[in-house]
């Protein structure tokens, strides 16, 4: 019990402070924007990130106007422009945003916002990536509601959500001991069946697994095993009706 208690203790970051989870989600992330800017480069280019851009590429004509919605500081969004799109990023903390901004320049930009009320128009991009951010929304199928509405129609939604073998996943884990915590940790088939429920059509799926899993043992898995096995699955789906 002690070792629980010292875990619980420690995430207590990740808890919902004065009933106000979008003050208290900031504030996790302005607390951890340096540690994640250190890591960041490392995560996109050789990490667990670095399949996504080029799912992103497999899907979007050059020159789309994109939205990184949840870009930490930014640096998916500057490898989105330069694979030649017009990127706009967009983060719940200011301290992300900041270190974010240091990167603009015409065709990459950044703003702070929240996923559950974006500051943008409807239908203002042709697509959008939200990597690892839905989770951390109070109300996740709101949020997933409210971006849809910014995608235009025929537009792609491209959501990364962490699979059962994601250590990030224990961000979650204080809820079994009753604590109201800031991390809606959702498996990858809850937010496929969220996204086809609100009139979305899944074009595509991939799936990022841990170092060392070999290829060989997963290629002939179903798509329900190869989420069951995923530090990440990715998904691309199609908005047909806002």
């Amino acid at each position: 019990m002690g070792n629980l208690l010292t875990y619980l203790n420690g995430k207590a970051g990740d808890r919902v402070k004065k009933n106000d989870w979008h003050e208290s989600a900031q504030e996790r992330w302005n607390n951890n924007a340096g540690n994640w800017h250190s890591r960041s480069v490392n995560m996109w280019t050789e990490g667990s990130r670095k399949e996504i851009i080029p799912f992103m590429v497999k899907h979007l004509t050059e020159g789309s106007k994109v939205a990184d919605l949840g870009c930490g500081d930014g640096f998916g969004s500057y490898l989105l422009y330069e694979k030649g799109y017009k990127v706009t990023g967009m983060d719940l903390s200011e301290k992300m945003v900041e270190i974010a901004k240091k990167q603009e320049k015409d065709g990459l930009s950044f703003i702070q916002g929240d996923l559950s009320k974006p500051p943008f128009e409807k239908e203002e991009f042709d697509a959008v990536m939200m990597i690892n951010s839905l989770e951390w929304t109070e109300n996740p199928l709101h949020a997933l509601k409210e971006v849809k509405g910014l995608v235009k129609q025929n537009g792609m939604l491209c959501i990364g959500i962490l699979g059962p073998t994601a250590h990030p996943r224990e961000n979650s884990f204080p809820r079994l001991y009753g604590e109201k915590v800031i991390c809606n940790t959702m498996m990858p088939w809850e937010l496929e069946k969220l996204a086809l429920d609100s009139g979305m059509v899944k074009d595509d799926e991939k799936w990022v697994y841990k170092q060392g899993v070999p290829e060989k043992h997963i290629e002939n898995l179903s798509s329900e095993l190869k989420q069951a096995l995923s530090f990440m699955t990715l998904f691309m789906f199609r908005i047909q009706d806002n």
